[in-house]
């Protein structure tokens, strides 16, 4: 015959039980990346401070949420890496195709409107992306998307995204939305983009250069120009010295003219011989042949020459 259980054990072990899963549901524990949204009698409130926590039992309700910042992809699977077209594909202002990819990062900054203000709210975030996203790809030619406008994209889109989050109040934030990738659709469309960007690469190579030769050379042809300009400055102020002095010779010699025409007409005379012959050695005689009359100096003409005075014989 068995015996039976007596009913107080069973009763004390049962309310033993009783209390320790009451106990093990009124304590929880929150890490530092987390919010508990508690929920008493239908009021939410948030608990963001980590450590143990106690709710009561039966009556509050807890949801953890979490604060880390979060992201998905566009146009691509984040895990296997492979093109989804349907997100990718996209058309520009000049009606060229073109697949793009994004990441967009997101944080919860309210649970509590994340939890009751939207279904879905991450939904609603990819779906307000790809639109403003293929709106956006719309206003720009293909040549900024795939190269020189992504930053400007990216910026345009973030502000447009963030404007509407706030009037949505989902209770998220946007953190970043980047473009992963950006090319034609056909291998040929993109081996033609690649060709493009690096002709402007060494276009922009090739200015650098150029600028940089420029640099260089210009410092010397400044200085070179510098010195031309004060040769010529040097020269300018010598000829204009030697044509004031023969301009004074000149004047001088006028003056001399009008005052004893024939001795100064019999000096020229002289000079211009002396400059045609230089090696001459001239003596004027009188006219009875015995008086030497000096008009000029006459020591630097060579020997064996000999002038007269009265019909300007030469030997």
């Amino acid at each position: 015959m068995k015996r039976r259980i007596p009913t107080k054990i069973v009763l004390t072990v049962v309310i033993v039980l009783l209390v320790a899963a009451l106990g093990a549901s009124s304590f929880y524990q929150l890490r530092e990346d987390e919010y508990a949204v508690i929920t008493t009698f239908g009021q939410p409130s948030v608990v963001s401070t980590p450590g143990l926590k106690f709710k009561i039992p039966g009556i509050q309700q807890k949801t953890i949420v979490s604060k880390a910042t979060q992201g998905f992809s566009l146009g691509y699977d984040l895990h296997t890496n492979e093109s989804i077209e349907d997100e990718s594909l996209m058309i520009s202002v000049d009606f060229n195709f073109v697949n793009v990819d994004f990441y967009v990062e997101y944080r919860i900054v309210d649970p509590v409107k994340y939890l009751y203000n939207s279904q879905e709210p991450e939904v609603i975030l990819k779906m307000l992306c790809q639109s403003y996203i293929r709106d956006t790809i719309g206003l720009y030619n293909v040549d900024d998307v795939i190269t020189t406008g992504k930053a400007e994209i990216q910026q345009v889109i973030r502000d447009k995204i963030t404007t509407r989050l706030e009037q949505e109040d989902l209770g998220i934030a946007l953190v970043n939305i980047a473009i992963q990738d950006a090319e034609p659709p056909t291998y040929e469309v993109q081996q033609a983009f690649k060709a493009v960007e690096t002709s402007k690469q060494e276009a922009e190579t090739a200015i650098n250069n150029a600028n940089k030769y420029a640099n260089e050379q210009l410092p010397a042809a400044e200085a070179n120009a510098d010195e031309i300009l004060q040769q010529a400055e040097a020269y300018r102020e010598s000829r204009i010295a030697e044509a004031q002095g023969q301009a004074s010779r000149f004047t001088e010699l006028y003056a001399e003219y009008s005052r004893f025409p024939e001795i100064t007409r019999q000096r020229l005379f002289y000079e211009a011989i002396s400059d045609v012959f230089p090696d001459m050695k001239v003596v004027i005689l009188g006219e009875d042949g015995s008086t030497v009359q000096t008009v000029l100096p006459l020591d630097d003409f060579a020997p064996g020459t000999t002038v007269t005075g009265g019909e300007g014989e030469t030997e």
